[in-house]
């Protein structure tokens, strides 16, 4: 598996290349926004991982550039600004999900994994999954709603197909802290219920049938109410 790391401090290249590359990674590095902008354009990557402060241009405009180029690479943002405009921000420009400076490398291995176990999974037996007039193409990676494109990240791709898989039931902010980000559920950052904003404006704004619902204190659930 292939990761472009962007990263313009030499000594966190070396700890996060050297204990990515232990785990059968393979690493290629660039120091700053211009020429990770030139990797991602040129190479199939299965994982880019960038810091916001960096030389050229910073990590916002480089992603808001990659998603421009119509990359579809899952983007994993590495940043010592951690508090929730910031991780917002970064969200809004393209990210799928947000890693805030210090950060125990077992915590950076797990992010990888969720976002980029998709492409190893095994063959689905279905794959169109449907609910109301709701299409999500698991081949292409495509969503569509009353024949409308949806622009869908990795993690809300990721996230709507867990939604639509267990349609009609509940599902806890644990559970989805487990299965969809591949670590354990903390009480005190809010960044399911902000993906989960993120995917409900993008699926339901401009529909008048509303699909994702909230059951406050227990969780969300995916399902047509007549």
């Amino acid at each position: 598996m292939r990761i472009l790391l962007i990263e313009d401090e030499v000594k966190t290249v070396r700890i996060i290349q050297q204990g990515l590359e232990e785990q059968q990674y393979e690493v290629d590095v660039a120091y700053d926004g211009p020429m990770g902008f030139q990797l991602a354009s040129r190479h199939p990557y299965s994982l880019i991982i960038t810091d916001i402060i960096l030389p050229g241009f910073n990590g916002l405009e480089l992603c808001k550039k990659i998603r421009e180029a119509k990359i579809a690479t899952p983007v994993l943002m590495l940043t010592a600004l951690g508090t929730t405009d910031d991780k917002i921000v970064g969200l809004d420009a393209g990210a799928d999900d947000y890693l805030a400076k210090p950060f125990e490398f077992r915590e950076l291995v797990a992010r990888i994994r969720a976002l980029t176990r998709r492409g190893s999974a095994p063959l689905q037996t279905t794959n169109v999954l449907k609910i109301a007039d709701l299409e999500m193409d698991l081949d292409m990676k495509s969503v569509t709603r009353g024949g409308k494109t949806i622009p869908l990240t990795a993690k809300e791709f990721g996230l709507l197909e867990y939604f639509i898989r267990h349609q009609g039931r509940v599902i806890s902010k644990v559970e989805l802290a487990e299965k969809i980000w591949d670590v354990t559920f903390d009480t005190g950052t809010n960044v399911i219920e902000v993906y989960v904003n993120f995917l409900r404006k993008k699926i339901d704004k401009d529909f008048t049938v509303k699909l994702l619902h909230t059951h406050i204190g227990m969780g969300y659930v995916l399902k047509v109410i007549n």
